[in-house]
């Protein structure tokens, strides 16, 4: 029995390698949906102050 469970777990289940290109895009778009969600609330914030303040 040579490895761990682990590497004996991944061998055997045949599992791709991570496509580390796809997992950077994916990153960057998830921050830059949190940075556009972020400004929106801060507008939406600003404007109800504004109005009902």
């Amino acid at each position: 029995m040579a490895g761990t469970m682990a590497e004996n777990h991944a061998q055997s289940a045949n599992h791709p390698a991570m496509d580390y290109a796809e997992h950077e895009k994916t990153y960057k778009m998830f921050i830059r949906a949190i940075k556009w969600t972020v400004a929106a609330v801060v507008v939406l914030l600003a404007l109800l102050a504004a109005f009902l303040g």
